[in-house]
């Protein structure tokens, strides 16, 4: 074969060039791929406000329902693969009432928001009844003997636990701006039930409070000096006030000690305290106390209610701090006081 010279080359290649620039392409198609189920589910549920652990908890459950059934849509799927599925769920895997009822929910959003079919044909499924149960509370002593076994940041949060009745999560996503210092008050946002509400700041943590918010106000800065400092804020906050994010107001109360990369703008920020960090060392303190009960950071919260009824502080009072919708919720509180829920003292101590 004879070489190929390179006034060939170059007539070969303008060839290729002009072919594929004139290669007929293929039809566009105007109509995008419609997104994933999970996607929809995840969509579906932002646009309705749900809260980001609501978002995840669904989607997770629709992805174990799918699962189960072998990856088939759930629109090819009928009241018995539903019913089948809870079923699995409450018999082999015997999970809690309240895990039965978050599946149950999710599986209903999913049908009713999201695929959009008639609901007459699973009226039949209905929710788990929960069994009452009586909460933990721990002594005033056991409480103090946990505290002291605790240190730093975890024993601080929970302080404020204890001290103001504040759920975990309320705690960890405290903003300094929601404290006050002057009126000795917590403004919690966005609580359960996207609520808000007002409960007492302690005085025996004010000091230790405004020691460790001069530290995180250091970190702050040197964060906004290093090109960071921005902190998430809620809904469409950001953009109507796009610089409050490095305000010292929105900053978390217990920041990471990390930073992470938001996945959305690939922005360096510190997201708050994982509330894994405050369990494990509240589990620890525990174990060390040799206390027999099964205290966790919400007993903390328990043993608040507990106190101030036996202090004789009036029940509406501790529903307002508490943040309860019904008075029956806090009245179960008065199940564990010393003389009983309606003050009736035993036979033999008569």
């Amino acid at each position: 074969m004879n070489p190929v010279t390179g006034i060939e080359y170059t007539a070969f290649r303008n060839f290729i060039t002009h072919s594929a620039l004139h290669e007929p392409k293929p039809p566009y198609d105007p109509e995008p791929m419609p997104p994933r189920l999970l996607e929809q589910v995840r969509r579906a549920l932002c646009a309705r406000q749900y809260s980001p652990r609501t978002v995840k908890c669904y989607t997770a459950w629709v992805r174990r329902y799918v699962m189960y059934h072998n990856k088939l849509h759930p629109s090819k799927l009928d009241r018995d693969d539903i019913k089948r599925f809870l079923s699995y769920l409450a018999n082999e895997l015997r999970v809690s009432a309240s895990s039965y009822n978050q599946a149950m929910s999710a599986l209903l959003f999913l049908y009713r928001e999201v695929i959009q079919v008639d609901l007459a044909w699973i009226e039949g499924i209905t929710p788990v009844k929960r069994p009452p149960r009586i909460p933990v509370v721990l002594t005033p002593s056991e409480v103090k003997a946990i505290l002291e076994r605790m240190t730093g940041v975890s024993r601080l949060m929970a302080s404020l636990l204890y001290g103001s009745g504040l759920r975990l999560m309320e705690c960890c996503r405290l903003r300094v701006k929601d404290i006050d210092f002057e009126r000795g008050e917590i403004t919690v946002r966005d609580g359960k039930g996207r609520k808000d509400r007002v409960t007492m700041l302690p005085q025996a943590v004010v000091r230790p409070l405004r020691v460790h918010l001069d530290r995180v106000r250091g970190r702050h800065r040197r964060d906004l000096a290093g090109g960071m400092g921005n902190v998430e804020l809620p809904g469409a906050f950001a953009r109507k006030y796009p610089h409050a994010a490095a305000d010292w107001g929105w900053q978390w109360v217990f920041p990471s000690t990390r930073t992470r990369t938001d996945p959305r703008n690939g922005e360096i920020r510190r997201h708050h305290r994982h509330e894994s960090v405050l369990q494990k060392d509240l589990k620890r303190a525990v174990k060390g106390t040799q206390i027999t009960k099964h205290a966790t950071c919400h007993t903390l919260r328990h043993s608040f209610a507990t106190h101030l009824l036996e202090s004789g502080y009036d029940i509406r009072t501790i529903q307002e701090l508490l943040g309860h919708e019904d008075l029956s919720t806090t009245m179960i509180y008065t199940h564990v006081l010393n003389k009983g829920g309606i003050g009736v003292r035993s036979p033999l101590d008569i």
